[in-house]
């Protein structure tokens, strides 16, 4: 289903990805994160649709739909490189680091932070060109909220 998707992503020398497509990188990408701990809870799937509802000025059910269609893409992609190399090709700085503190929402959204979602969260930011500092930064903005 995603065969052609997963080959944008691994082209060695690919074109920066239609929005579409960045859209639905990054939705795997919180998906993923999400799904790190083995703990996939209600409150970061609610968290994942209210964050793809406001980033993309979608309905529920519209971000829901994207979010179920990132499920099934999270669920073939082999690695996280594909998601955060698309994301860094498609996305200036500052919002690459807006990126990092969406995904520190939603690992925090059950209360909890477990040891895989911190690794995730390190590898992640550092694939995406985030500096430590600015990951921490955004980790304190998303305790916030």
């Amino acid at each position: 289903m995603f065969t052609d998707f997963l080959k944008r992503l691994t082209d060695p020398g690919p074109q920066r990805l239609p929005g579409a497509d960045a859209r639905l990188a990054l939705a795997a990408l919180l998906v993923r994160i999400a799904r790190s701990d083995n703990d996939y809870a209600q409150t970061e799937i609610a968290r994942i649709d209210r964050i793809l509802a406001a980033r993309y000025g979608l309905g529920p059910f519209a971000a829901a739909a994207l979010r179920r269609e990132a499920e099934a893409l999270e669920a073939e992609a082999p690695d996280t490189v594909r998601f955060t190399r698309a994301i860094k090709e498609a996305v200036a700085y500052d919002d690459r680091r807006a990126v990092v503190e969406t995904a520190w929402s939603v690992v925090l959204a059950d209360g909890q932070r477990a040891e895989e979602e911190d690794a995730l969260m390190r590898m992640i930011a550092s694939l995406l060109g985030v500096n430590d500092r600015d990951s921490a930064l955004a980790r304190q903005k998303a305790e916030g909220r």
